[in-house]
Order: structure tokens, then sequence, then C-alpha cells
């Protein structure tokens, strides 16, 4: 804020807010077709046939839709990180959302877009996986009675689900971003090990897990969606979220 303002706070934003809305659908769409596939039943397959159905199902639903927004994903992490150059007059090294495009794909081409996928792929299977398994799980177990139809009760387990879900993929995270940070650079690291071994050789292990307390205030819209989507389930279709009964 000191050197760029509060509107720098927002840099990379119009690329979250393009990413965001359809990613979420694709989770909830992809979860859904995926545990309709597994389709394993609580009563029938038993509580861990059925509770790691749902931790698949998460999982898959995380990968199949970063396919589709890893780009715009790359491009919001650069936006964010876009530093002003110390020479130069101060220019920075993006003009915004396209140039993104234009001077990776110039610089490295269509893989430049998708520099450190396979670690984000990781990632959001660790992720999503958590996020949706573990609610789908816990919320049958936990939520009954009148806490059974509570948007409060719902948002809370969400919110702590999401928190534990951010915790647990947060050095993956870390990595992911450094490996996205080469694109159009020398290349520092060789591989998503290589980035993690020299992330903790050269910063320690805490260095991992940098800036995850930020994590506590944005687990506040994963539960909110959570929340969202079991309470619109009940209104429009009529059916308990996720796996209900199981």
């Amino acid at each position: 804020m000191k050197d760029e303002g509060i509107i720098a706070l927002w840099r990379g934003n119009t690329a979250n807010v393009i990413r965001y809305f359809p990613t979420q659908a694709l989770n909830f769409a992809f979860k859904d077709y995926f545990k309709s596939l597994f389709n394993f039943k609580k009563h029938r397959d038993g509580y861990w046939k059925w509770f790691a159905g749902n931790l698949g199902s998460g999982g898959a639903a995380g990968a199949s839709s970063l396919l589709f927004v890893y780009s715009l994903d790359y491009a919001r992490t650069r936006l964010a990180n876009d530093a002003k150059a110390a020479k130069g007059g101060g220019e920075r090294q993006f003009n915004g959302l396209v140039d993104v495009y234009r001077k990776t794909m110039a610089s490295d081409g269509i893989a430049g877009l998708y520099r450190g996928f396979n670690i984000s792929c990781v990632g959001i299977i660790v992720y999503r996986g958590l996020y949706f398994g573990m609610y789908d799980s816990l919320k049958p177990v936990l939520l009954t009675g009148k806490m059974q139809d509570s948007f409060f009760a719902s948002f809370i387990l969400g919110w702590l689900i999401t928190n534990g879900a951010g915790l647990a993929s947060y050095p993956i995270d870390t990595v992911r971003r450094r490996m996205m940070m080469t694109s159009g650079e020398a290349v520092n690291y060789k591989s998503s090990l290589h980035a993690f071994s020299q992330i903790v050789k050269n910063e320690g292990m805490k260095s991992l897990f940098k800036g995850a307390g930020a994590n506590i205030l944005r687990a506040v819209a994963g539960a909110g969606v959570l929340a969202g989507y079991d309470k619109l389930q009940v209104i429009v279709f009529g059916k308990k979220y996720g796996s209900g009964g199981g």
C-alpha cells in the first residue's frame, strides 16, 4: 500500500472473478457426476467405502475443473505478484489480463500458461477431496435433528472444513505459485520436487505456510458456497445436499 496504493491489493482480481464462478459451477457439476459414477451407498457398501467415494469424487471434480480454468489462475497469480521493476520508470511487467497471455505465449508458448499444472493438480485433488468429501461425510453424521436444515450450522461446519482443507494443501499451493512465477524468466526449478526442496533448503519449512493465515478469512467464501448450495438443493430440488442419508 505504501508504494502502490490500496488499488494494488485488487491487482489480478478481474482474472479471479472470471475464474471463480465457472470454477465453482464446474466443481459442483463434476462432483455430482463422479458421485453418481462411483455410486457408493453408506448402508449398502459400508461407511469407509462411502467415505472414500466422497473424497474421490471431490478430488476428481477439482482436477477436472482445473483443466478448464488453470490458465486464468496462472494469469491471476502473475498479476497479483507483478511488482514494479526497479528500473525503466516503474513500469510493470504486465498491463492486464490479456497482456499476461500475450507475453507468456510469446516467451514460453502454451506450456507457459500451464507451468506448475502437475503440482497444482495434486494440490487441488487434496483440497477438493477434503473440501467436498469431508463435508458430504460429516454433515449427515454431525448435523442431525434441528441442525440438519440450519444454514448457520452448515456454514460453521463448512468453514472448519475449508480451513482444514486449505491448511492441508497449502504447502503444495506454495510450490505451485512459485513454479507459476518462473514463466517468462530463467527457469529456477526443474520440477515440483526440486522446487519443494529448494524452498525448504533456502527458506525453511515455515515458508511453505507463509500467508496461510489469510485463508481463515478466505474460508468464509468457501463455507458460504457449501452452505448456500446445500440450501439451494433443498429449495429448488427438494433434496438434501451431497450424500445426505448416503
